[in-house]
């Protein structure tokens, strides 16, 4: 999960080596922090949160594969 988070946010901002995903577990329930730039917030979170949510789909869908929970949270810089 950790790793495709990841990808798809490097793909999005502009400056990659400033995102950090941090990524802690509970049994089945994985829980993912992502931090990028105050410059490229708008991009990972987009109009109304509608790339946040398209995000936050494709991990849970990649998590219903392996059986487990995800969650999600974009954290202010």
């Amino acid at each position: 999960m950790k790793v495709l988070t990841e990808y798809i946010a490097k793909a999005l901002v502009e400056n990659t080596e400033q995102v950090e995903v941090m990524e802690s577990r509970q049994g089945n329930r994985v829980r993912l922090e992502l931090k990028v730039s105050r410059d490229d917030m708008g991009r990972v979170i987009g109009k109304s949160g509608r790339v946040a949510n398209a995000i936050r789909v494709l991990l849970r869908v990649a998590a219903e594969r392996e059986g487990q929970q995800v969650t999600l949270d974009v954290l202010e810089p």
